[in-house]
């Protein structure tokens, strides 16, 4: 029976018991991918990432991420996660409360800072691919049933539905408020039959309480194709949201930032900053960042049955 330690953390916060819960096993080598997916999927977290050697030389360590239902090419807030457990263990060295580095994912080398703040770290990602955008989302009738809430409920116009993404793809839905999100009843049955074969399955909601630049969202995220209803804090939808909203907003250059409190519904308050730098007229980077806290590690013992290649 093999054993491997693995770390339990919350991501998106400053404290336990909040964000977004994620397991991390710093030791991933000699596990293929179907175990990787049955750990993931015994864990039942979001997802739950696997350390391995880098195949990049710019890269301090390659990172897979499972979700309980598939493996994922990137995903924000493992990338923050394990970033900030590697400065944790002190695998990454950290200078004058500053560290940077390079993870290699299945969408490609992603940078990411770390800086002291108070008792914790403020951990960054740049999105290693930049914003891509279309094609058309399913219409506002179908994804207000799947949601619950009247048609009338989503924006309509500059402001409608649209799919994007940096190397993942979501569907973002702008509704009218934060009452309207707390109100949302999402039908599982209607996602599985109309929107699950889509482009972009996952719906990414929001509302804009302060509709600027700097200003605080509010958002719900759904992706039951990856095994998660709902997710408390989604940090490659992030990278993402960032550069729907700069393109809203585009104009001079610089670098616009928002503040995305999600999870809020769930028990799990998460906070995500989210940043877009524009540059004649275009997104050319996208970042999201956050907090990060260890709140347990232990071992799992593997079966030699999960382990062995060629298993039933």
């Amino acid at each position: 029976m093999d054993s491997r330690r693995f770390f339990w953390l919350d991501v998106f916060t400053d404290r336990p018991f909040g964000g977004n819960p994620l397991a991390v096993f710093p030791d991933g080598h000699g596990l293929d991918a179907d175990c990787m997916q049955t750990i993931a999927r015994e864990l039942n977290l979001s997802e739950t990432v696997f350390v391995l050697p880098p195949s990049s030389p710019r890269a301090v360590r390659r990172a897979r991420i499972f979700t309980p239902g598939r493996e994922l090419p990137f995903a924000g807030h493992p990338t923050i996660g394990t970033a900030f457990l590697l400065a944790h263990l002190g695998i990454v060295p950290v200078e004058a409360g500053h560290a940077e580095l390079v993870l290699e994912e299945g969408v490609g080398e992603v940078p990411v800072s770390l800086h002291a703040d108070g008792g914790t770290w403020f951990v960054r990602l740049t999105a290693a691919v930049p914003p891509q955008f279309g094609p058309e989302p399913p219409d506002r009738a179908l994804l207000a049933a799947v949601l619950g809430i009247p048609e009338a409920e989503i924006v309509p116009g500059a402001d409608r539905p649209v799919i994007a993404g940096c190397g993942l793809p979501f569907t973002f839905v702008r509704v009218r408020d934060a009452d309207t999100l707390a109100a949302m009843h999402f039908d599982r049955y209607l996602w599985s039959k109309h929107v699950a074969s889509s482009p972009a399955p996952e719906l990414f909601v929001f509302a804009l309480l302060r509709d600027a630049p700097d200003g605080e969202v509010r958002a719900r995220m759904f992706a039951p194709g990856v095994g998660v209803i709902e997710d408390p804090a989604t940090g490659s939808a992030g990278v993402a949201l960032a550069a729907v909203l700069a393109s809203r907003f585009g104009g001079a250059d610089g670098t616009l930032r928002w503040t995305v409190q999600q999870g809020v519904e769930m028990g799990r308050p998460s906070r995500l900053t989210i940043e877009a730098d524009l540059h004649a007229g275009r997104v050319v980077a996208t970042r999201v960042g956050g907090h990060a806290v260890v709140v347990a590690d232990g071992n799992l013992r593997i079966p030699q049955a999960v382990t062995s290649p060629g298993r039933s």
